[in-house]
């Protein structure tokens, strides 16, 4: 059960967090306090108490975290081959379409009745999960229930509230997100900061500035980050591919720079996440 279902329930640890994602599980994330600015793909989201943001498990998202605020949130990882068996039959596929067809939103709630039932309900995940972990009596149909629960909560905030983007953005925000759109588009190609002020029309000592100020890391640290996640994408979906041609065709310059730095970020090598990625499937 523990590899279909992670649950964190107002956790507020601090400290850098990385640019990742979640392979085969969809997350929900609901931030309940406290100071964030999230990154997701391309957007940038200041987010607000009862914020809700959903993703799918190849999203990469980074919150940036003032490290002198308190940071408090609740976090759901699911896989959703987990869940939908039991969807299908009371005829509730629906439920993950906001996953699927959209990939990442936000859903602003502005801490309604519903959100604080949503809340409840992953308060409860929680300690049955705990419950689960420690092998005392809960069944796998107990979390299923519960977390249907929380995904029906989260239909009805998305039909209430709707889902809802940023209308006005500051320049520094708008071009943080053409910074990352950018860079989402050339990372297979070689990029360095120069080359992407130039194609911006910005300054390049701005797009440093700005980029950090608004993500939390640097230009350079996003485009490692974008190689590195298509590379696990190429590693599972061809597992017939030569490393060293992966490595080419998602921006690496040399076969051994990308084997130091796959290793140093996964702690295994690109051979090695391969086999664990096929062997689960």
């Amino acid at each position: 059960m523990n590899e279909h279902l992670r649950v964190g329930y107002r956790t507020s640890e601090f400290g850098e967090f990385d640019y990742h994602s979640h392979p085969d599980h969809y997350e929900i994330y609901f931030f309940h306090s406290g100071s964030c600015r999230y990154l997701i793909h391309n957007q940038i989201f200041d987010l607000e108490p009862g914020d809700l943001l959903l993703m799918d498990g190849m999203t990469l998202h980074k919150p940036n975290v003032n490290p002198n605020k308190e940071y408090i949130r609740s976090v759901i990882h699911f896989s959703p081959q987990w869940i939908k068996n039991v969807l299908n039959e009371i005829d509730c596929m629906h439920l993950l379409e906001v996953f699927e067809k959209l990939r990442h939103c936000l859903i602003r709630t502005r801490e309604s009745d519903e959100s604080k039932y949503l809340e409840e309900v992953i308060h409860r995940l929680y300690k049955r999960k705990i419950k689960a972990n420690n092998q005392e009596d809960v069944t796998e149909a107990e979390l299923k229930i519960l977390l249907m629960q929380v995904l029906l909560s989260v239909y009805h905030l998305g039909q209430i509230d709707s889902i809802k983007l940023p209308q006005q953005k500051s320049d520094k925000l708008e071009h943080s997100e053409k910074i990352a759109e950018y860079i989402q588009n050339m990372y297979m190609y070689k990029l360095s900061l120069n080359g992407i002020a130039k194609a911006l029309n910005l300054s390049k000592s701005y797009v440093s500035h700005v980029f950090k100020e608004m993500t939390g890391f640097t230009v350079m640290e996003y485009v490692m980050g974008c190689r590195l996640t298509q590379v696990k994408y190429l590693l599972e979906m061809e597992p017939e591919k030569a490393l060293k041609d992966i490595a080419y065709e998602c921006g690496f310059e040399s076969v051994s720079h990308f084997s130091r730095y796959f290793r140093e970020k996964v702690g295994v090598t690109a051979k090695q996440y391969r086999q664990i990625r096929l062997n689960n499937k």
